[in-house]
């Protein structure tokens, strides 16, 4: 799936916890001073920004497939190798990096057993490659889980995100293994994002962003009114938090030493 919407629009949606996100999957990942990192699937740059404070832009390099996306992380992050490609097909040679990751973006993936094996290809011997997911799955995201579980009570057929790669517990633990990767684990990754009233969690799904917001103006104006009403039923008045649940996985590149 491509996104086309800007990147202030993204940064609204799903910036406000990508931020902390990022922090917690470079901590888990063990990224510090000295490595050299690829972040596969940057968006805007909320994941790039955290690795750049880290190692420096210098040794940083980072891909989405969005133009409009790549162009605003390069924008915010001089210095750091910025390109447009899919992870499919990452443009840099064999063993170029020390950690390769990949947050909240193996479930958009064209082919995702293909783009695990290229994160694994330009990770060096020894080195580390490591993704995470939001759970749609057992609705440990909780914005997501509100938008579904009202979208389902209006029409049980709704599927929503929970069958989508990287969405359930293991799923990015069994791709990364079937990878080649040595001592595969990792345990979740959890933020929460503070609104601060209703209106600010539901606008940015009417910016049709990713498969919530693409669902949502997919419909008809009368039933968009209804699936915002029964959100709205379902959150407190006033301002709130809420928890978001991200699978988490890493491993070791086997070959070093």
């Amino acid at each position: 799936m491509s996104f086309a919407a800007p990147a202030e629009h993204y940064d609204r949606f799903m910036g406000r916890y990508s931020g902390p996100l990022g922090v917690a999957l470079a901590d888990a990942a063990g990224v510090g001073p000295g490595m050299r990192v690829l972040d596969v699937g940057c968006g805007p740059g909320a994941l790039t920004g955290e690795l750049v404070r880290r190692v420096g832009a210098e040794r940083v390099a980072a891909i989405d497939p969005a133009a409009q996306f790549a162009a605003v992380c390069g924008e915010r992050h001089p210095g750091a190798d910025v390109r447009v490609g899919g992870a499919e097909a990452l443009p840099w040679e064999d063993g170029s990096f020390d950690v390769v990751l990949a947050c909240l973006v193996l479930l958009f993936m064209d082919d995702p057993e293909q783009g695990v094996r290229e994160m694994v290809r330009v990770a060096r011997p020894g080195g580390t490659v490591a993704a995470c997911v939001w759970d749609t799955a057992t609705g440990g995201m909780a914005m997501f889980r509100t938008f579904w579980d009202a979208a389902r009570a209006l029409d049980p057929a709704v599927e929503g995100e929970r069958a989508m790669p990287g969405t359930a517990d293991g799923d990015i633990a069994a791709r990364l293994q079937a990878a080649g990767l040595e001592d595969v684990g990792g345990d979740p990754l959890v933020v929460r994002v503070e609104y601060p009233g209703f209106d600010d969690f539901w606008e940015p799904f009417t910016y049709g962003i990713g498969p919530a917001g693409a669902y949502l103006l997919g419909l008809p104006a009368a039933r968009q009114a209804e699936l915002r009403a029964t959100c709205r039923a379902s959150l407190p008045d006033g301002p709130f938090g809420l928890d978001a649940r991200a699978w988490f996985a890493r491993g070791t590149v086997p070959g070093a030493g």
